[in-house]
């Protein structure tokens, strides 16, 4: 084979192979578009290709972490638990592109490190790290709200000589860490799920914690034949139910404010929904995300439980949060807090002291220098921008991205940012995204993108670019309805607090899932308004 670059003519090039591109290649293919998807790893799933740390798992439940769109494969495909675990989805996601014949579409171990858009022919040249080169009409970006690792800069971490493991890039092969110590640096989603699965082997494990998160019991068991027939046998009913709800979840929030009831009985209720697990902890009342008051009952009640649980008071008192429950997505765990009581491990309070630096040999917290064989970083992502501002994408007068989002991401409805023509943004920021499932919110955008691309080639239209007065007054709605909130209220990934100098913006879109179907269809039906078409 030659060096010579590969250009490929294409009407759709779908950047990234996980839940979102699939289902765009199924979708645009049946459509009869000339489509292909590039994608960096060297398979399919996307995140759940890259994160196989230890207890990886999903926190919504299985049987609705999953595609509508074929019900064959609904009634077909059996969850083994209430909420699957990493090897579990991948299984599933490389059925989906098995079942729809969708890798040869794909080009795998390939990185998009260009698209520029060229005004005068309206297509996008995209480059990739590879020989490979495409010239596209349309351009969807299906990258991942988490997908673009944070790499702390924490001085000496170069000079560490034993391993270092990211979570969103674990090994395939897994990692075996007995008679290893090990530290842990980072408390948040990731970490509360790694840490009581690394304490189980690991001779020692060292948690370094800036700031304590909350967590509640996922309760996580098999699934028995009998839930799952029952499931899909009402399959049609759920999920036009979940469409009702904010977040696309199947439960039904309490609609009654925390306030309103005794503490006995509000007591009663949250310890209720603890037992029962999961995220529907948050629906208990209907005001905990947006009155003060009711949300400290909450938080009151779990710092309660923390206290139960660990033994130690100093630690118990370390691990319980002092901020509002719900500003950051609820962690999901499996006897986080009964780790703890181990005597194999110990938590560092790096909020007060932060680590000075990494040597060689472990890593140094207020003079003290804690031995280590292993390091994991658990520090998250560059959450919902960070997997698009990282490539050199240039739109009109060959403007970037990442110039234009400096100040923070602007988009109209998620799907598409101005002055950028013929590109599509999936769960992009001012989408609901991340505070939902995020399988129905990307099939929503997948059918919004294939439906409004089929539109385009019916008017024969040349060009789709949302306009500066559309994009600038979502914007406003997006802060406006965040800022009625709590969630505004703490430093979460979700305003980008995690990444030093990343500007304070509420990204995701917390109107909910309804008012937000509502308003893209409207947008279609309407002709596409907020959409300048040529």
């Amino acid at each position: 084979m030659s060096g010579k670059t590969q250009i490929e003519e294409l009407d759709v090039l779908v950047v990234g192979a996980g839940v979102a591109g699939l289902y765009l290649i199924y979708r645009l293919r049946k459509a009869g578009f000339r489509v292909k998807a590039v994608e960096e790893a060297g398979g399919v799933g996307g995140t759940w290709y890259w994160n196989r740390y230890p207890g990886a798992r999903c926190d919504v439940d299985s049987v609705f972490y999953s595609y509508e769109f074929d019900d064959a494969l609904q009634q077909e495909w059996n969850w083994t638990e209430r909420y699957a675990g990493q090897p579990e989805i991948l299984k599933y996601l490389n059925h989906v592109a098995d079942r729809h014949e969708l890798r040869p579409d794909i080009i795998f171990e390939t990185r998009v490190v260009s698209a520029h858009y060229d005004e005068a022919k309206s297509i996008w040249d995209v480059r990739t790290d590879n020989k490979n080169q495409f010239r596209t009409k349309y351009c969807v970006m299906a990258t991942g709200c988490l997908s673009a690792a944070n790499v702390p800069d924490i001085a000496g971490l170069n000079e560490f000589e034993g391993p270092v493991y990211h979570t969103a890039r674990w090994p395939h092969k897994g990692v075996d860490f007995s008679g290893v110590r090990v530290g842990v640096i980072g408390t948040g989603s990731t970490a509360i799920q790694a840490i009581p699965e690394i304490a189980k082997s690991a001779a020692h494990l060292t948690v370094f914690q800036r700031t304590p998160n909350y967590a509640i019991p996922a309760q996580n068991r098999p699934l028995k034949t009998e839930e799952i027939l029952e499931v899909k046998a009402k399959y049609p009913e759920l999920r036009a139910q979940a469409k009702t709800t904010p977040g696309g979840f199947n439960f039904v929030p309490n609609d009654i404010s925390a306030l309103e009831v005794s503490a006995e009985e509000r007591n009663q209720e949250f310890e209720q929904r603890w037992q029962a697990g999961g995220i529907p902890f948050m629906g208990a009342y209907n005001d905990l995300t947006l009155n003060e008051e009711s949300n400290r009952t909450a938080q009151e009640f779990v710092r309660g439980k923390i206290r139960e649980i660990v033994r130690d008071p100093t630690v118990a008192s370390l691990l319980s949060p002092d901020n509002v429950i719900g500003c950051k997505r609820l962690c999901l765990d499996t006897d986080y807090y009964q780790t703890f009581n181990r005597d194999n491990v110990h938590l560092v309070d790096v909020r007060t002291s932060p680590i000075e630096t990494i040597s060689p040999d472990g890593v140094k917290v207020a003079g003290e220098l804690h031995k280590l064989g292993a390091l994991v970083l658990a520090t998250g992502f560059d959450a919902m921008t960070g997997a698009l501002t990282r490539i050199d994408i240039r739109g009109r007068s060959g403007k970037l991205l990442a110039d234009k989002w400096r100040g923070g991401p602007r988009t109209y409805l998620g799907l598409a940012t101005a002055g950028f023509p013929n590109l599509f943004i999936v769960t992009g920021p001012g989408s609901p995204s991340v505070l939902s499932n995020m399988l129905p919110t990307i099939e929503q955008h997948v059918e919004w993108i294939s439906d409004c691309i089929e539109d385009l080639r019916q008017q024969g239209a040349n060009e789709i670019e949302a306009e500066n007065e559309a994009e600038d007054d979502w914007v406003d709605h997006v802060n406006d309805v965040a800022a009625m909130t709590l969630r505004v209220k703490c430093d979460s990934w979700y305003l980008g607090a995690n990444i030093p100098g990343k500007p304070r913006v509420f990204m995701p879109y917390i109107g909910g899932m309804p008012a937000y179907r509502q308003k893209c269809d409207e947008v279609a039906s309407s002709g596409y308004t907020g959409f300048r078409i040529s």
